[in-house]
């Protein structure tokens, strides 16, 4: 059931998202050839707590941290250890903020010291992708409208779209109803109508789409081992168009 939010709960929404964006800001700051992923989900961690909120994901089904740390060929939820960045890797760092009772998430795939430059288009596109989707938030519109916009741009770059992971609905949980596909057909889908809150998050991958999970339960990597990266906002479906709720204070 997908759940319409009102505006003063679009407020709380913000709130989250302002401080999961202010996060991975330091995130961006901190992410540099031998760091830690571990040092960084503790950096994380200290400043949400800071501002009065919490990490959603951390004890979220058993998850041990606060962010996802997907490095290199790792697409999705990373654990974050003891594993040193170095040159030319690339991280995705999800953040999921929760304040108030609402839910704020959004990643950024961050390349760590020099990357050579096919990798550089690999997070330009996905990032364009992103835009791409929230281009189609607009009450009216459909899911599969968004999904559509993902796929095309991304898969006229010849990149993978991920079909084994899909944005969703959020606010008062981290994860509500609809689904929300990085692929799909324009003018199918539910309806977009005001007071939808969507986590838009392409996942593009430099060769196939396939993943598998590793043994530890959590970790989704590329099974042709080529780099794969992530971004998200939270958006709000509203009469004036795409609101994006994970911005940061300075944005």
């Amino acid at each position: 059931m997908i759940i319409l939010k009102s505006k003063r709960e679009i407020e709380y929404i913000r709130e989250a998202g302002r401080i999961t964006a202010d996060a991975l800001e330091l995130m961006r700051e901190l992410a540099k050839p031998g760091v830690t992923t571990g040092e960084l989900d503790q950096r994380c961690e200290e400043y949400i707590r800071s501002q009065g909120a919490f990490p959603s994901c951390k004890g979220y089904y058993g998850f041990p941290a606060t962010i996802c740390a997907s490095v290199n060929e790792e697409v999705v939820h990373g654990i974050p250890g003891h594993r040193k960045l170095k040159d030319g890797d690339i991280i995705s760092i999800d953040l999921v903020v929760n304040k108030n009772g609402y839910h704020g998430d959004s990643t950024v795939t961050l390349p760590i010291g020099h990357v050579d430059p096919k990798t550089l288009q690999l997070l330009k596109v996905t990032n364009e992708c992103l835009y791409k989707g929230i281009e189609q938030a607009v009450a009216g519109n459909h899911l599969g409208d968004i999904g559509h916009a993902v796929q095309a741009y991304a898969e006229s770059f010849g990149y993978g779209v991920v079909r084994d992971y899909v944005g969703h609905g959020i606010g008062s949980d981290m994860h509500e109803d609809p689904e929300v596909p990085n692929y799909g057909l324009a003018g199918h889908g539910e309806l977009l109508e005001p007071g939808m809150v969507l986590a838009i998050e392409p996942m593009i991958c430099m060769g196939t789409e396939k993943t598998h999970q590793l043994k530890n339960g959590w970790t989704v990597v590329t099974r042709d081992s080529k780099p794969a990266a992530h971004f998200e906002h939270t958006v709000a479906i509203t009469e004036n168009g795409p609101d994006i709720l994970t911005l940061p204070s300075h944005g």
